[in-house]
């Protein structure tokens, strides 16, 4: 039933927040400072769809759940929804497209600095996601996608740097982060190379006496 109903389902699960976030505007339950709280909002949902969409590669390999990779394509396109509205909002509501000012805040303050090299780096990856341009770039798409790799340590980064009192949010995802991109590393791999390569070079291993 699940696999069936999946997408209109989890399509409307993600647009759940975005309700959540209309709401509370229309019932003026932002707070003192609505600009902030829709910016906290929107970035909080970003960094944790795209955790989500990291997310789905260990967990079809854990569970043997092929039908878990139908819904990668649609986290990761509301990741980047939730970005632009994320975006948006410093862009127009609290910066009022003021460029110099926006250049300056680039150049001057790191978590702003990262969070938009993670949204410039986003964009392609959201063009790229039809099935038009995965034949289009081939292998070249694979390559080109691991860019979320990246994006999900900047964002990560962009939190961290932009809290100054309470991080366990930040660390929260941070560790979440390590553990989905070290559940990708090819630890047996790496492991018979590394053995491979200590008896091929004597010199590796540690001086005997």
């Amino acid at each position: 039933m699940f696999v069936r109903y999946g997408k209109p389902l989890v399509f409307l699960l993600c647009l759940v927040p975005f309700g959540v976030l209309i709401a509370r505007g229309a019932s003026g339950a932002l707070g003192p400072n609505p600009v902030e709280a829709i910016t906290h909002f929107t970035g909080d949902w970003t960094l944790r769809l795209l955790l989500a969409t990291l997310a789905i590669t260990p967990l079809r390999r854990l569970t043997g759940q092929v039908w878990l990779v139908r819904y990668r394509r649609m986290l990761g396109l509301f990741a980047f929804f939730y970005a632009v509205l994320h975006v948006t909002t410093y862009l127009w509501l609290d910066r009022f497209f003021d460029l110099g000012t926006i250049a300056e805040d680039v150049l001057k303050r790191p978590y702003i600095t990262v969070g938009f090299a993670a949204f410039v780096l986003m964009v392609p990856l959201a063009i790229t996601s039809t099935q038009g341009w995965i034949r289009r770039l081939g292998r070249r798409w694979k390559t080109l996608h691991r860019a979320v790799y990246a994006i999900g340590v900047l964002g990560v980064l962009h939190y961290l740097w932009l809290v100054k009192a309470d991080l366990l949010q930040p660390v929260i995802y941070g560790v979440i982060l390590a553990v989905l991109l070290g559940m990708r590393v090819p630890w047996r791999d790496l492991a018979v190379r590394l053995r491979s390569a200590w008896r091929r070079h004597p010199w590796m291993a540690p001086e005997r006496r």
